[in-house]
């Protein structure tokens, strides 16, 4: 009768741990998919005092610490 419980409980542990293992969802093959290129946002235009550039704005103005009017900031060149 042991034996037999044992039995079953290994084909139980056996079938449990072959379904766990099998992955469910289905595997695409990326070969044929379509090259998606990023989406470029546009930069958006930011403020800062010459003084004080830690100043920033999206939108002109005055300088807060200084009343210096504030100028576009140019964006960080890429090194290539």
């Amino acid at each position: 009768m042991k034996k037999a419980i044992l039995l079953a409980m290994a084909a139980v542990f056996t079938s449990i741990s072959a379904f766990a293992a099998h992955p469910t969802t289905a595997i695409s093959d990326t070969t044929k998919t379509k090259k998606v290129k990023p989406v470029v946002k546009p930069a958006t235009v930011q403020y800062t005092c010459p003084m004080h550039p830690e100043v920033l704005s999206d939108k002109p103005g005055k300088c807060p610490k200084c009343g210096m009017e504030l100028v576009k900031k140019e964006p960080a060149k890429k090194k290539s």
